[in-house]
């Protein structure tokens, strides 16, 4: 008599409780994953820690901005604010020339914001998708550059722009960074999953050329990664103090070579220093308070779309 093989059906075999019990379990899955995770108290507490200590030093210019400096130099520091916060502020200002400082450090670091994220972009694009001779001896070339101390640069820059006779002038400071090699390989990485090459070869045969490419599937694609090197080169062009000291003077400085005009005497007034800082760092809050919600937001976008 020949035996006959059974085999359960294909609902039946991915669970033990046959096709019922395997559409609760779907259906549960589903469920779970589309439900918010939330943490514990433990996650909370943690993230409170880090907040606090995060603020605590910023708290601490202010309180330190609002007192003089006889009360800054007793034994017991202040815990909290005095009565001095605008009179600090103001001699701050007028001493040391911030309202032209602000106004030149805006302009290099947008200028420098903008070129970063433009030319870092089409160069990622260019050696993530393209195809050219020597393609990787280039990147690797582009990620060499990041292994060189920028204090190796200082002497032929200042060589280049002395005889070009641009020294106390802005475009010293802006043409030296107008891109940047982790820029290109950030945007490079980026590109490579996020920019599927199928959209391009569809493009192009919808008779699209390079500049449509680049403007409608290219910008689009890489907009989230944008935000996030933007972010990060106006930060860094901000905060910029090297070359800006060795290239400008106090004629027509930045906001970080104005604050080193600053408590200059025999004492030096640390009230007006901490004013001055706080004064200097309030654009880099007012920043990230208007912008940092759609940076956040386009990272998770292009996390999800991913």
């Amino acid at each position: 008599m020949a035996t006959v093989n059974t085999y359960p059906a294909p609902e039946q075999a991915t669970t033990a409780g046959g096709p019922e019990r395997g559409r609760k379990v779907r259906r549960n899955k589903a469920g779970a994953a589309g439900r918010q995770m939330h943490g514990g108290w433990l996650t909370y507490t943690i993230l409170a820690v880090f907040a606090v200590g995060s603020i605590l030093p910023l708290l601490f210019s202010v309180i330190a901005a609002s007192h003089d400096n006889a009360r800054l130099a007793e034994v017991t520091p202040p815990f909290w604010f005095g009565d001095r916060l605008f009179d600090n502020l103001e001699l701050a200002w007028t001493d040391a020339n911030l309202g032209k400082a602000m106004f030149n450090t805006l302009f290099v670091a947008g200028t420098i914001t903008v070129s970063t994220v433009l030319f870092a972009t089409l160069a990622g694009f260019a050696f993530a998708k393209l195809r050219f001779r020597a393609k990787n001896l280039l990147m690797l070339m582009v990620i060499g550059t990041m292994m060189v101390p920028p204090q190796l640069t200082v002497v032929p820059m200042f060589m280049a722009i002395a005889e070009l006779e641009w020294t106390d002038q802005l475009q010293a400071v802006i043409l030296p960074m107008m891109v940047s090699a982790f820029g290109v390989f950030f945007m490079r990485q980026y590109l490579v999953q996020a920019l599927p090459t199928e959209l391009i070869e569809a493009a192009r045969v919808d008779g699209s050329n390079s500049l449509r490419v680049v403007w409608h599937v290219v910008f689009p694609a890489a907009r989230p990664a944008m935000a996030v090197l933007g972010m990060l080169t106006f930060v860094l062009a901000w905060n910029e103090f090297f070359w800006p000291m060795i290239a400008l003077t106090q004629q027509n400085p930045t906001v970080q070579v104005a604050l080193t005009g600053l408590g200059q005497g025999y004492v030096p007034d640390q009230g007006v220093i901490m004013a001055g800082a706080l004064l200097g760092t309030l654009p880099l809050l007012v920043a990230f308070v208007l912008f940092g919600r759609q940076i956040v937001g386009g990272i998770m976008h292009g996390a999800l779309k991913g």
